[in-house]
């Protein structure tokens, strides 16, 4: 099976394509400078059914593609998301700053389109992958990060981590429970939070997780707070990675990232 981490800039865009072609996107950012849209990508290549969506965030940055997804006749059978956070709230969260296209989009089709259950409609099942989602529930938290769905893959053995734009207050209160605790043990790939902002930084995780590639999804270097690849790289493993032994891959200067898991073998290209 085959995970893509697209180049969004500042956002968030994945996919994995199991053993049997059933896909799991997660997150459906879009990239302004190069016009790369989620939708478009997928119809390219003739896909028209995503089996699943995780939204991991409650940012613009997370669903800046979900317009495009549906302006492409996108099927999106199951969306997966931190349901403790119901679309009034998220109404209410972006009372402040203003709600964009993508976060509006979302709020419509919680409210109109993904309105079931799974007695109605099952989770797909992945072939070859195993999923578990972890969360803060509204309102023990009130701000969109630390209230992020943080996912883990079990992709033929090995493990990659989706932990939205989660900080530090929001990774500790996971860490009190084992199975979160576990899954981090379980851990091959880590994606940074926050796009790896120092907000997203919590050393306690590396207690527990060891991985050998931490993947930074961002545009080029704007503030201080980016520069995070030393705090990262003192936890990998590092591995191979285009013809050189790298333990932190950015988004920026490796543009798709895409890692390929089978019984026998994995690693990125």
């Amino acid at each position: 099976m085959l995970v893509e981490i697209f180049d969004v800039e500042h956002g968030a865009c994945a996919l994995a394509t199991c053993d049997d072609q059933t896909r799991l996107m997660l997150d459906c950012g879009q990239n302004g400078l190069t016009g790369w849209r989620p939708g478009n990508y997928l119809y390219d290549r003739g896909i028209t059914t995503l089996d699943m969506l995780a939204v991991t965030n409650y940012d613009e940055d997370h669903v800046a593609g979900l317009p495009n997804l549906y302006d492409r006749n996108i099927n999106i059978k199951w969306l997966l998301r931190n349901k403790s956070v119901t679309s009034h709230t998220i109404n209410e969260l972006k009372s402040e700053d203003g709600m964009g296209a993508g976060i509006a989009k979302l709020v419509d089709a919680i409210d109109n389109v993904f309105t079931g259950d799974a007695s109605v409609t099952p989770q797909p099942t992945f072939a070859g992958m195993k999923k578990q989602v972890f969360y803060n529930s509204y309102p023990t938290f009130e701000d969109e990060n630390n209230l992020s769905m943080v996912v883990h893959l079990n992709c033929n053995g090995k493990g990659i981590m989706f932990p939205g734009d989660i900080e530090r207050a929001g990774w500790l209160k996971l860490l009190e429970g084992e199975n979160f605790r576990q899954a981090l043990r379980d851990t091959t790939v880590l994606v940074a939070s926050h796009h790896g902002r120092e907000s997203g930084c919590c050393e306690e995780i590396f207690e527990y997780c060891k991985p050998f590639y931490v993947i930074i999804s961002d545009k080029g270097y704007m503030y201080d707070t980016q520069k995070t690849i030393p705090f990262y790289r003192r936890f990998t493993k590092s591995g191979p990675f285009r013809n050189e032994t790298r333990n932190v891959l950015t988004t920026r200067k490796d543009g798709l990232i895409t890692f390929s898991f089978s019984p026998d073998s994995w690693g990125p290209f």
